[in-house]
């Protein structure tokens, strides 16, 4: 499977802290739970949080997986006020959508307003028209039908989330976590996005560009994997040849090369890069470290070679990420 890398837009911040998540009969209940969790749970010791509500799409009460019902304290009316607007999952790929709740979402986003979708939400944002010509993703079962019923949409089939600036996107259920607690990030810096993260008991940050899945599960017998993956994170600023991975894991470089493919869906040489970035990110969000000093942290060698890394993969500079997220959590 090839892991693809998509170019971040521009971020576009919100137009206010308010933020709408949408209720419908036949309601998603984790993708809408996922919404709740992270933007409605009130959180006291931050300041300017989210204010949050939910907004249905039709007259409830409002049927959710699981044999719950939903009664939402605004209607599709309600979407115009609000900064975020929350698409946690749709009743169905086939299901029509309401025209007056396509004509909200786009006067919305026409205002000012950022649309979020989770798993099968895409397809409302996608019949609104407000992903044309935009990058999209999906939960990996309905991406096909997305790309074929929206050839205007460049889906992504392959990452957790795509953030076109004003539309985001995720794919299946737990995706939209790490797409949440991004925008998070986005608004409030690293700092508030770990805090969350920790209450959620999750990682603070998986890259959108990650694979939804792999092509095989861990199985028992690969126990050796799993520790060389803890070594190899501790080991972030050693040199990392081929030759020393399969030394530490006790197998030969081939048996490693397709076993590590097996249980990380990418080579060991792109898995590691991306712990090194993911690595490199934090240090510049949550530390004053020259870029020297990062490089050497996290196994580059050199600011250029950062640099580097950093163009190509995120397409911006390790100055410019620093300064994004100081100035967001100030």
């Amino acid at each position: 499977m090839t892991l693809h890398r998509p170019t971040p837009a521009a971020p576009t911040p919100p137009r206010n802290r308010a933020v709408a998540v949408l209720a419908y009969d036949g309601l998603c209940t984790f993708e809408f739970g996922v919404a709740v969790e992270v933007f409605g749970l009130p959180r006291p010791e931050m300041a300017d949080w989210y204010q949050f509500r939910v907004c249905a799409a039709e007259p409830g009460p409002l049927r959710a997986v699981g044999g719950i019902q939903v009664l939402a304290d605004g209607d599709v009316r309600d979407l115009a006020a609000a900064g975020t607007i929350i698409i946690p999952g749709w009743r169905g790929k086939d299901a029509p959508v309401p025209p007056a709740l396509l004509d909200a979402l786009r006067q919305a986003h026409a205002g000012g307003a950022r649309l979020v979708s989770i798993c099968s939400g895409v397809f409302v944002l996608a019949a609104a028209g407000v992903l044309a010509g935009k990058r999209a993703t999906t939960h990996w079962r309905y991406a096909q039908t997305l790309a074929e019923r929206f050839p205007d949409i460049r889906v992504e089939p392959d990452v957790l989330y795509v953030d076109e600036g004003s539309v985001l996107t995720s794919a299946g259920s737990a995706a939209g976590l790490d797409l949440c607690l991004h925008i998070v990030r986005r608004d409030h810096g690293a700092r508030i996005a770990n805090q969350v993260a920790r209450r959620l008991v999750i990682p603070p940050h998986r890259d959108g560009g990650q694979a939804q899945f792999v092509e095989a599960p861990l199985a028992d017998e690969a126990a050796p994997l799993s520790a060389l993956f803890d070594w190899i994170r501790r080991n972030l600023d050693q040199d990392l040849t081929l030759a020393r991975l399969a030394s530490q894991a006790r197998m030969s470089e081939r048996s490693l090369v397709r076993r590590f493919r097996e249980a990380a869906g990418t080579s060991p040489k792109d898995w590691i890069l991306t712990e090194r970035l993911g690595r490199a990110r934090t240090l510049l969000e949550a530390t004053s470290l020259s870029l020297e000093q990062v490089a050497a942290e996290c196994g580059f060698g050199g600011a250029d070679i950062l640099r580097h890394h950093f163009r190509a993969r995120l397409r911006t500079s390790p100055t410019a990420y620093r300064t994004r997220f100081a100035d967001a959590a100030e």
